[in-house]
């Protein structure tokens, strides 16, 4: 596992590269068919570049070295600067959740039942579109898996299971 100093400069790396290249998130994204929160992710090694996906990203970013594609297939350190929470934009999407948290999921379980979107099986993506005044406007997708909390009946617990055995 990384530890914070060789994660940091890591992320300080692959972001020269980004920057080298002159191309945004969602270019990247584009030519890798992934989405521009996922190449952010992976740049910032909060996930892990998945073997089929490292020659599409070799492609987008030629300066990759192979040390840097190596390092970005091992599973990431994925942590949270709670200082991050300074910076006024993340401080607002903190906000938006906090504020339409609660009704986001009253909605989930009516829609779905007693249960919770999943953050592992999950896509997002950021987007920018022109709003009814023509202003610019940002859409934040959230596309996560819905997970059901379950009964918890002790005839369905493994471990319990393998005692009788």
């Amino acid at each position: 596992m990384e530890n914070h100093n060789n994660k940091a400069n890591m992320v300080a790396s692959l972001m020269a590269v980004k920057q080298k290249s002159g191309k945004t998130f969602s270019q990247i994204a584009e030519e890798t068919g992934l989405t521009n929160v996922y190449v952010a992710q992976l740049l910032r090694r909060q996930a892990q570049l998945k073997p089929e996906t490292a020659p599409k990203l070799k492609a987008a970013l030629p300066l990759l070295s192979d040390q840097q594609l190596h390092e970005m297939m091992e599973a990431p350190l994925r942590s949270y600067d709670p200082n991050l929470i300074q910076d006024p934009t993340v401080y607002r999407l903190n906000e938006a959740v906090m504020h339409f948290g609660e009704s986001i999921k009253e909605i989930i379980n009516e829609e779905f039942g007693d249960g919770i979107m999943s953050a592992i099986d999950f896509f997002c993506s950021v987007d920018k579109v022109k709003g009814v005044d023509g202003k610019d406007r940002v859409v934040v997708t959230f596309d996560g898996k819905y997970l059901p909390h379950t009964e918890q009946k002790t005839e369905h617990m493994v471990s319990r299971l393998m005692r009788k055995e």
